[in-house]
C-alpha cells in the first residue's frame, strides 16, 4: 500500500494499534500450562474490542484468530487446546488483522516463564536484528540491503535465517506488493523501498535451519534441520525520512 491521504494514515494507525495491543496483552498473558487455544481465545477477545477481524481467517481461512508456533515451530502454528505451554517454552505469537479496509501484521517471540532452555537468545537475536533493519529503512533504501543486515546480525549471536519466508507489503489486503522482503542480501533483487509505502518487515531466526517446510496440517511450518526458532515483525510505514513503525506498542522492544 502506498498512503496517499490522511485518512489513510489514520485507518493504518488504527489497524495497527489493535494488533499490536493485542499482540502486547497475548505476551503478558502466556504462561506455563495454558494451552495455545486459551491463548488464541483470549487474544481474539482483545481483536474483537478494537472491532479488528482476524487476518488470517479472513484471508486464508487459517483455523485460529492468530497463529502459534511453539519450539521447533516457525510459523502459521494452528491454536489447540491439546498443545499446552511449558516452562521455558519458546513461542511465536503472530497477531494480524483487518479494520475498516486496512490490514496490519504483527509478531514476536517469547519465552514462556523461566528461561530453563537458555532460549532467550535466539529471542534477543531475532529482536536486535529487526531493530537494526527497521532502523535503516527509508525511501530510495535497497530492499535487498535489508534483508542483509538481518542476515549479518543473525550469523554475528551464531544463528542462522530461513531463506522460504518473507516480509511482504501490507495495508489493503495481507500480502500485498512489494513481496519477498527476504532475510538475506538477494543480490538479484534491484528492488528499492518507495516513499510513503507500508510494508510488514519480519525476521526468521533459526537455530539450524534455512528452509521452511510446511506439516500435513497444510499451515505448521518447521525448518529442515532440528532446533528453535523466533520471528519478530512490525507493521512499518517507509518515509523519506525514515521509518515509521505503526505497531512500536507490541512490547517487541
Amino acid at each position: 500500500m502506498i498512503i496517499e491521504t490522511e485518512e489513510e494514515l489514520i485507518g493504518m494507525k488504527k489497524v495497527s494499534e489493535a494488533v499490536a495491543v493485542t499482540l502486547k496483552e497475548m505476551k503478558d498473558f502466556a504462561k506455563p500450562g495454558m494451552s495455545t487455544k486459551e491463548l488464541d481465545n483470549f487474544g481474539a477477545t482483545i481483536m474483537s474490542k478494537f472491532g479488528c477481524k482476524s487476518a488470517p481467517y479472513e484471508s486464508y481461512k487459517f483455523p485460529g484468530y492468530t497463529c502459534l508456533s511453539v519450539n521447533e515451530e516457525i510459523c502459521h502454528g494452528i491454536p489447540s487446546d491439546t498443545k499446552i505451554l511449558k516452562e521455558g517454552d519458546v513461542i511465536n505469537i503472530d497477531v494480524s488483522g483487518e479494520l475498516g479496509g486496512f490490514w496490519a501484521d504483527n509478531g514476536g517471540s517469547i519465552v514462556i516463564g523461566d528461561d530453563i532452555n537458555g532460549y532467550q537468545k535466539i529471542v534477543d537475536a531475532s529482536i536486535s536484528a529487526l531493530q537494526k533493519a527497521i532502523s535503516a529503512v527509508k525511501s530510495g533504501v535497497k530492499i535487498a540491503d535489508i534483508g542483509g543486515i538481518i542476515e549479518k546480525e543473525a550469523k554475528k549471536h551464531h544463528y542462522k535465517v530461513i531463506e522460504n519466508l518473507t516480509g511482504h507489503g501490507v495495508g489493503r489486503s495481507l500480502h500485498e506488493e512489494p513481496l519477498d522482503l527476504l532475510n538475506y542480501r538477494d543480490v538479484y533483487d534491484k528492488r528499492r523501498f518507495r516513499k510513503n509505502s507500508v510494508v510488514a518487515l519480519e525476521t526468521f531466526i533459526s537455530e539450524n535451519s534455512n528452509e521452511a517446510i510446511q506439516q500435513e496440517d497444510g499451515w505448521t511450518m518447521i525448518g529442515n534441520n532440528p532446533g528453535v526458532f523466533a520471528q519478530h515483525e512490525h507493521t512499518v510505514l517507509v518515509t523519506s525520512e525514515g521509518p515509521m513503525i505503526l505497531t512500536l506498542m507490541n512490547g517487541n522492544w
